[in-house]
């Protein structure tokens, strides 16, 4: 991936346009509406870039009912890098050509956090909820808005009524998730995490992360099923996650702990045997001054 969480050849197509605008090549409208369309962040050069063609009248009048979008996307730029005169007199000039307008109300609250107006921008974002409950960028504001003052009880509570709404939206899941690990809530962080798999059964990261959390849990069934998706792990990426042949280690030693060595699965026991090996394979080849390291760690569960 390249910058941004861009495609390599989208964020080479993106730098070579922006090089071009930045240094006088033209080619201005094009930066601006590629990152649009990619969704990038280049507040810097789209407020330096956007400013430029809304100030010059020529310009501006070649875009036609473009303008508009053009003063939302050097609003929000503004706002970026804290040109906040600049962001408001974008956002007047579309409220006096949309009055009424939700979207630009939308970016009245915004403005209202770039400020530090948490409790304003609440209050703005409440009123907007009455109006659209459903509306989808109003509640990612106020997880954003959660997130930005440090309230991480808060933000968990935004993103569960968010997700009651929006349930397919695996990025919130996620963030939900790692945000229950941070909180110690184990058991929340386990469901979220199905309903990933569910979503999406071949991404290794959340077979992974699904493990760690129900070996941190803890209790056979929980180390068992935690083994088994430590396994599919390794699978998914070809038996080359080095976190998960320690998974799967580890819950076999813990689980000939609570057994105490009466569990006699032959399948099993290949696997941490196949598991084991296959670290002091990596081992040997990638960090052989950490091999003795792991080899004791292996012998203390009985595995090497």
């Amino acid at each position: 991936m390249g910058s941004g969480g861009l495609a390599a050849t989208e964020a080479k197509q993106l730098e070579k346009l922006e090089e071009q605008a930045t240094h006088g090549g033209g080619g201005a409208w094009e930066y601006l509406s590629l990152v649009r369309r990619l969704r990038a962040r280049r507040p810097e050069p789209v407020l330096q870039l956007g400013l430029k063609l809304l100030n010059d009248p020529k310009s501006r009048s070649k875009l036609g009912s473009e303008e508009w979008t053009l003063y939302e996307q050097v609003a929000i730029a503004a706002m970026d890098c804290q040109k906040l005169d600049v962001a408001k007199d974008c956002i007047e000039t579309l409220k006096t050509k949309f009055p009424g307008s939700l979207r630009v109300a939308r970016l009245q609250g915004m403005l209202l956090e770039a400020k530090g107006a948490w409790d304003e921008a609440e209050r703005e974002y409440a009123v907007l909820l009455e109006v659209n409950p459903n509306d989808q960028q109003i509640h990612k504001r106020k997880i954003a808005m959660a997130k930005a003052q440090g309230n991480t009880s808060l933000t968990v509570e935004y993103l569960n009524k968010y997700l009651e709404i929006f349930m397919a939206d695996n990025d919130a899941w996620r963030e939900l998730a790692e945000l229950y690990v941070s909180l110690q809530m184990y058991k929340q962080a386990a469901f979220c995490y199905e309903e990933l798999i569910l979503a999406q059964p071949m991404v290794p990261l959340y077979h992974l992360s699904y493990a760690e959390v129900l070996y941190t849990i803890g209790g056979l069934e929980n180390i068992q099923t935690a083994k088994k998706y430590y396994a599919s792990a390794i699978q998914l990426t070809g038996g080359k996650n080095t976190r998960a042949l320690y998974g799967v280690c580890l819950c076999s030693g813990a689980i000939n702990q609570l057994t105490k060595g009466k569990n006699k699965d032959e399948e099993n026991s290949d696997l941490q045997s196949l598991a084991a090996q296959a670290l002091i394979k990596d081992y040997k080849k990638r960090a052989p001054a950490k091999l003795g390291l792991v080899t004791e760690m292996l012998k203390s569960i009985k595995l090497a």
